[in-house]
């Protein structure tokens, strides 16, 4: 899977890490839904630190799709609201 965080760039994720943004994605979504802020900032910090730390950066030459965009780091609750619902971000 090819994650492209918003501003920063790309990452390639293994299959275990996917499943991991995965369940971060979904307890976000909850937070959101449930108007908890603070735990929201807490869960997409993790799940920005998960790509960037488990991911493999995809190279600027390199031009391939995202499957997921994440967010710039400063996204706003207000705009959190109108992306994390649902599903998330991340459909399954």
């Amino acid at each position: 899977m090819i994650v492209r965080i918003s501003t920063e760039g790309q990452f390639r994720l293994d299959d275990e890490a996917q499943a991991a943004l995965n369940e971060l994605d979904n307890a976000a979504t909850l937070a959101v839904a449930q108007g908890d802020e603070a735990g929201f900032r807490t869960l997409f910090g993790k799940m920005l630190d998960l790509v960037r730390e488990r991911g493999t950066p995809v190279a600027a030459e390199e031009l391939v799709s995202s499957d997921i965009v994440l967010p710039p780091p400063d996204l706003t609750f207000e705009e959190a609201r109108s992306l994390f619902r649902e599903e998330g971000l991340i459909p399954g």
